[in-house]
């Protein structure tokens, strides 16, 4: 008997659905979700409608207006993006319980022994569409996988878009992976696929023929292992990544496209960074800041030792001793902060200064004001001119926690709901920190 057992399910256009789901005005009409609203950044998610003039996420928004001039762009909206998300998840555990959420329109399920007949589990996967129509709404259409293990599952996913549902028994492999290109495969990108074609590898056939050996030379890691396992729907075990990096980048705004306004931004970026990176549990050893212009004028980029720091303070001092040794003139554009070097609290010594404690101490404190009152309740007086600046953004694997990071009011507490009046001017006063 044919057999599955996980569900692989993939949002169609996620972002752009979201808004045609909340705007009936934009059903059945080409549209584009961007960042800001300027010619000069780039679709983050285009509707399908958008996508017979070869607007495509990545495209330039001035470059997919001239292919379609009746195209529509719509500003990210973030918050919604994510408590649709949650709304998606709750209506998917009504049908099965969801095993993983890989990003903001992906998550996997595992199938439960009664499930997975390829017949039940079909049935399921139809459930699943369903549900999500009648509890989110019609517009919310995804593309479902069915497979032996959750890499094939995503895999099948991806083969037929949008609205699909395929499905890859063991009785299908390796054959129906054939048609297949290597790039259609999760996890290889640039890199890998060169890497893989210097090899003489140019298809997934020729993939699928590779011994173990050769898969882990090819990977030159025990990846390699992983996908000779996978390939022919094996279940192996992932290997625990560990963080490298907590960025943050904005594009800037018209009135912040100058020198003070590109510091104030690159500052709000800092707090942002520092924040999250104590709240992910990380220490950080170095920073990276950089700005890029317009016109082809050339990047600046800094990078600090920090030492193993949490600290915001300590951010912000190291930032402004390369920010005064930065070229002169250009219109900047887009900032951007990394930090990178990580470890976790476990394997990081707390610092032995008195004054390093006191402001890793401060730091927290401000944490725990902004989660209490809400977001820039409280923050250091150099953040001030760009506090609105570089909002919630989410990224492939990061679904940022609304509570921790939303810029919207609404999204307080209930307590602190009922202080929004305080919590104004305990905002003015906090910000002299």
């Amino acid at each position: 008997m044919l057999s599955v057992d996980w569900l692989f399910l993939d949002m169609n256009s996620y972002f752009a659905s979201v808004e045609q789901q909340a705007q009936p005005r934009l059903r059945g009409k080409p549209i584009v979700v961007v960042p800001v609203m300027t010619d000069h950044t780039c679709c983050i998610a285009a509707s399908y409608e958008a996508r017979p003039y070869g607007i495509r996420t990545g495209t330039n928004v001035g470059e997919a207006r001239r292919r379609c001039p009746h195209l529509r762009l719509v500003e990210a909206r973030h918050e919604l993006y994510i408590r649709t998300h949650e709304k998606i998840i709750e209506a998917v555990e009504t049908v099965l319980p969801v095993e993983q959420v890989c990003s903001i329109d992906e998550m996997a399920c595992r199938l439960s022994p009664q499930h997975r007949s390829l017949q039940e589990a079909v049935a399921l996967a139809g459930d699943v569409k369903l549900v999500i129509a009648q509890r989110v709404g019609p517009m919310l259409r995804c593309s479902i996988g069915l497979a032996t293990n959750r890499f094939l599952a995503k895999v099948a996913s991806n083969i037929q878009k949008p609205d699909g549902l395929t499905y890859i028994t063991r009785e299908d492999l390796p054959h129906k992976l054939y048609p297949l290109s290597l790039s259609d495969l999760p996890g290889i990108g640039r890199g890998m696929l060169a890497r893989l074609q210097r090899r003489g590898v140019q298809s997934v056939r020729q993939l699928c023929g590779l011994s173990r050996e050769h898969m882990i030379e090819s990977w030159e890691s025990v990846v390699g292992e992983q996908w000779w396992h996978w390939l022919r729907g094996e279940e192996y075990a992932q290997a625990p990544t560990r963080r490298r990096t907590v960025s943050h980048s904005h594009v800037l705004g018209p009135r912040f496209r100058n020198e003070q306004g590109a510091r104030s931004v690159l500052v709000r970026l800092i707090h942002k960074a520092a924040a999250r990176l104590r709240r992910l549990g990380y220490w950080t050893k170095r920073m990276k800041v950089g700005l890029s212009y317009t016109h082809g004028w050339p990047k600046w980029k800094a990078a600090v030792y920090l030492g193993w720091c949490q600290d915001t303070q300590a951010m912000l001092r190291a930032f402004e001793a390369v920010w005064s040794n930065r070229p002169m003139g250009g219109v900047p554009l887009k900032a951007s902060v990394v930090l990178w070097d990580l470890a976790t609290s476990a394997n990081t010594p707390l610092p032995l200064f008195a004054e390093e404690l006191r402001n890793l101490q401060v730091a927290r404190a401000l944490d725990l004001i902004n989660e209490r009152l809400g977001p820039n309740s409280a923050y250091f007086a150099s953040m001030h001119e760009g506090r609105e600046q570089a909002p919630m953004r989410i990224a492939f694997t990061h679904i940022p926690d609304i509570m921790a990071e939303s810029e919207q009011r609404n999204a307080l507490q209930p307590s602190a709901r009922r202080k929004k009046s305080g919590a104004t001017r305990t905002q003015k006063k906090l910000s002299v920190l």
